[in-house]
C-alpha cells in the first residue's frame, strides 16, 4: 500500500487544524515508507506529534465547550493507546505490527478527518477566530484610553 499523502481533500479550511493534520500526514507517511533501520525513530515522531496534536484539539474542544468533545477525545485516547503499544513493539524489535498499525492509522485518519475533525473545524471556525479579534480590539481600546 502506498504511504498516505496530504491532498486538498483532507483540508478542513481552518488553518490551525490543517497545519496539525498536514504534519501528522507527513510524519505518518515517513513511518509507512521507513526502512526497518529507521522505523523506530519514524514511529516515535508519529507518537510525539500525535500526542501534541490531540492535546491541541482537546484544549480547543474544552475552551469552546464543544458538544461532541467526549466522543472525539475518546477516539484520541484509543489511538494514543495503540500508538504506545506500537512503540513498545518497535522498541522490542517487532516491526511488522508497527507497519500494520501505520496502514490502519492512515485509514482511520482519513475517516476521522472527514467526520469528527470536519465537524470540529466547522465549530472552531465560528468560535475561536472571533474572540481573538475581539480581545485584540479590546486591548487596543484599553491602551488608547489609558494614554
Amino acid at each position: 500500500m502506498n504511504p498516505i499523502e496530504w491532498t486538498d481533500a483532507l483540508r478542513l479550511d481552518w488553518e490551525p487544524m490543517d497545519r496539525l493534520n498536514r504534519t501528522f500526514v507527513e510524519r505518518l507517511s515517513l513511518a509507512q515508507a521507513a526502512p526497518d533501520a529507521a522505523l523506530v525513530q519514524a514511529w516515535s515522531a508519529v507518537v510525539e506529534h500525535t500526542l501534541q496534536h490531540f492535546a491541541c484539539e482537546d484544549a480547543w474542544m474544552r475552551q469552546t465547550r464543544y458538544p461532541q468533545a467526549e466522543h472525539h477525545a475518546l477516539q484520541h485516547r484509543m489511538v494514543i493507546h495503540v500508538l504506545r503499544e506500537g512503540m513498545a513493539k518497535a522498541l522490542a524489535g517487532d516491526l511488522q505490527p508497527v507497519r500494520d498499525m501505520a496502514q490502519e492509522l492512515a485509514a482511520w485518519f482519513v475517516k476521522h478527518n472527514g467526520t469528527l475533525d470536519a465537524a470540529l473545524a466547522a465549530h472552531l471556525r465560528g468560535r475561536l477566530e472571533r474572540p481573538v479579534r475581539a480581545s485584540v480590539r479590546r486591548r487596543a481600546s484599553n491602551h488608547r484610553s489609558t494614554h
